[in-house]
């Protein structure tokens, strides 16, 4: 598809990256060209067709380079998360069978060179960016090769016949694309995608979002992720849409407002982190700006599950006064006033958030997907709305809902097994029904996430509850950033409770309050004051029995590092639980 992009439409830019502020394009026949010579310059360095290849980076042009080279001469790219410690990166390094590695930087490639001893099958290391490479060992510096240097000896090649070979020997079931999961519950695992997964998943989130050539993206979340995946290359490349790379993932606010893009997709934390900085600036706004806020949300409120095509004059006028006044300017702020599909998805999200956004003017929709199923494969309809649920099944997907109300689905999407584990493959994969792991429930039409079926948890009492809700619940709240619930076997709800510091701080400013630093400013009695009224006003929403009784504010921020969050920021809930089981047990004395 990307050989067909380039003669259809080869002066159409496709990608372009920022660097040093300067925004630079390339063509679809570019990117073509330069895939096949970074493809090229991998098969100069000994890898062979089926052979595999890491990326270690942030997202920028040379990673998809990287992907779609070694897809051109019938490889297998592997996407590992840059925010991983060595550790974590030697274990999917060696899993994988990784033989060429693609850093982007000395930090990313130091990484492998700890590790070095644990991964016998690594024959060289790519680095995209070589500022400081000369400190590396003699010995060390024969593994290594830059970037640039491999598309050149592919440029010297420079045969299309040997590209055009190597695609007509692939399949549709060939795979091309290996996505290792989070690990929330244990090691990783690597789920292999074929040609034929892309394929099977493209239409359906074509059809849903109403994606275009004239579609634009800001590609910032990690590309080793699927979400990501399939806006940045599965779906840009059948429907020719434009995609961004900014300079960074620190400069994704500034990268929205220069770009202002028509697509964009946020996971929830990036929504509650918006609706959270908005909060503040509308604190801080006060008297008269506040009031004009608060008439004009509460004026347009019941607009938020009503599609325009419905609305009456009335309710026209009244959305259009509210925008020039009001909602244009926080959608500039935000970087969204040219959206035309917002998605959120990859895990939970406060149904308030959801709301508040929709309300703003901004198309927020809720989008569901697993890497097993190559993405997106249920969506809210942007005309039929129904916040708290994930919308309805997209083009070409089965669904059927089990007896213990688990998703399960079937299609071309279904994923072709994970790497070197045929025991997991079997029980995810049972009759051509891939198993989802996650309960569904009927909702005004629509399908409601409810829990995840291993989280479902059991009171001392012998109550269900679905965690996720109450936690949910909590998070709608721009001061709590991370709530855990605690609840199995217990006789009521506990929770351990994780500020966001940068709301809490501005309300302690705002209050006069003195702090230092995060675990003095969780300290404060005022503090624990503001978080148990945020708990309280939560509580009023749930059932009785869902109800957070007590709550343990956290020291310090949950780290990657710790072992306490995943890469994509998932919550380890058993690691949590055995870091902090003096502090729960003491919730029920």
């Amino acid at each position: 598809m990307l050989r067909e992009r380039a003669r259809r439409t080869p002066e159409r830019v496709a990608l372009r990256q920022k660097d040093f502020g300067i925004w630079k394009p390339l063509t679809w026949a570019g990117y073509h060209e330069r895939a096949g010579h970074f493809g090229l310059g991998l098969q100069a360095l000994g890898l062979g067709h089926g052979g595999h290849v890491g990326v270690l980076s942030e997202n920028r042009t040379e990673w998809v380079l990287a992907q779609m080279g070694a897809g051109l001469v019938g490889a297998v790219a592997v996407g590992v998360y840059p925010t991983s410690p060595s550790a974590e990166v030697a274990y999917v390094v060696a899993h994988a069978d990784i033989e060429v590695m693609v850093c982007e930087d000395q930090e990313q490639t130091d990484k492998l060179l700890e590790a070095l001893d644990q991964l016998p099958r690594l024959r060289k290391i790519v680095v995209i960016e070589p500022k400081g490479l000369r400190s590396f060992a003699p010995a060390q510096r024969g593994l290594i090769v830059t970037f640039a240097e491999v598309e050149q000896a592919g440029a010297a090649v420079g045969s299309s016949a040997a590209i055009d070979a190597a695609l007509a020997r692939q399949t549709l079931d060939d795979i091309g694309l290996m996505i290792y999961t989070s690990g929330s519950t244990g090691k990783p695992k690597g789920a292999m995608i074929s040609w034929r997964n892309m394929r099977g998943v493209v239409p359906g989130i074509v059809d849903r979002l109403g994606i275009t050539a004239a579609t634009s993206h800001l590609s910032y979340l990690p590309l080793c992720h699927v979400a990501e995946q399939m806006l940045t290359t599965f779906v840009p490349i059948y429907t020719g849409a434009q995609v961004h790379f900014g300079e960074s993932i620190r400069t994704v606010q500034e990268d929205l407002r220069e770009i202002a893009p028509t697509l964009f997709l946020g996971v929830p934390r990036i929504w509650e982190k918006m609706h959270a900085t908005i909060s503040i600036k509308l604190h801080e706004a006060g008297g008269l700006r506040r009031r004009l806020f608060d008439r004009a949300f509460a004026a347009c409120a019941p607009l938020a599950e009503k599609p325009r095509s419905a609305w009456s004059l009335a309710e026209r006028l009244t959305f259009g006064a509210s925008y020039w006044l009001i909602f244009r300017a926080l959608q500039n702020f935000i970087g969204l006033r040219q959206v035309r599909v917002a998605l959120t998805g990859a895990a939970p999200i406060p149904p308030d958030v959801v709301r508040f956004f929709r309300v703003l003017g901004v198309p927020l929709i809720e989008v569901y997907g697993l890497t097993e199923s190559t993405g997106m494969v249920l969506g809210h309809d942007p005309r039929h709305v129904a916040i708290g649920t994930v919308g309805v099944p997209t083009l070409g997907v089965e669904h059927r809902i089990a007896a213990n109300g688990e998703l399960q689905l079937r299609g071309e999407m279904v994923f072709a097994g994970y790497y070197k584990n045929p025991e997991a493959t079997a029980e995810t994969i049972v009759d051509g029904w891939l198993h989802t792991g996650d309960v569904v429930r009927e909702e005004r039409g629509q399908l409601q996430i409810v829990d995840r079926l291993k989280d479902i948890m059991i009171t001392a009492g012998g109550k269900n509850l679905t965690p996720s809700e109450i936690e949910n619940t909590m998070k709608g709240s721009p001061y709590i950033k991370e709530c855990v619930v605690v609840a199995e076997g217990r006789r009521f709800v506990g929770a351990l409770v994780m500020i966001d510091y940068d709301t809490v701080g501005q309300w302690a400013e705002g209050e006069r309050i003195a702090f230092t630093h995060f675990r003095s400013l969780v300290e404060l009695p005022q503090v624990r004051a503001l978080i148990d009224a945020e708990i309280a006003r939560g509580n009023q929403r749930l059932a009785q029995v869902s109800q957070i009784r007590k709550f343990h504010l956290l020291p310090k921020e949950l780290d990657h590092d710790d072992g306490e969050v995943t890469a994509t920021m998932k919550v380890r809930r058993s690691s949590i639980y055995k870091a902090y089981a003096t502090e729960i047990e003491a919730l029920y004395h």
